[in-house]
């Protein structure tokens, strides 16, 4: 595998891990705040507000990835 391979798997390891979270977000408002955000007639909001968290947190991880490795290992 060459290291531009393997660090494009490790930006999309970054961006799930970091969308799963986002998606763990949306269901912690399921208990926060039950009247707007559950999984009856609010699962609309609660859908937009676990996919932005998601999008949010996989930015973060790719950022966060990108920090520590900002372009693929030359060695």
């Amino acid at each position: 595998m060459t290291r531009l391979a393997i660090w494009l798997k490790g930006i999309l390891a970054a961006a799930i891990s970091g969308a799963a979270g986002g998606v763990l977000t949306g269901f912690a408002a399921v208990g926060i705040d039950p009247q707007h955000f559950n999984l009856q007639a609010g699962i609309g909001a609660t859908f937009r507000i676990g996919m932005a968290a998601a999008l949010i947190n996989a930015v973060i991880g790719v950022a966060a990835y990108l920090q520590k490795s900002p372009l693929p290992n030359g060695d």
